[in-house]
């Protein structure tokens, strides 16, 4: 099975998990907030696979006053 095929059926397994996880009175935006917030997940999980990464000291450091 090809990586792109891997990554489709996961990110469809995934969704049905989402999607059964609502309660019966969700709404589409319940949906849509729960798919956004994986999504951001998924995005600062790989980044930090990949060493995009800054220590809390550079953050404050950067914003302080």
């Amino acid at each position: 099975m090809s990586s792109a095929i891997a990554k489709r059926k996961n990110v469809k397994s995934s969704a049905i998990k989402l999607v059964r996880g609502l309660s019966p009175s969700s709404t589409w935006d319940d949906l849509m907030y729960r798919i956004y917030v994986r999504q951001k997940i998924d995005a600062g999980l790989a980044d930090i696979r990949v060493g995009r990464v800054h220590s809390h000291a550079a953050i404050r450091k950067e914003f302080a006053a």
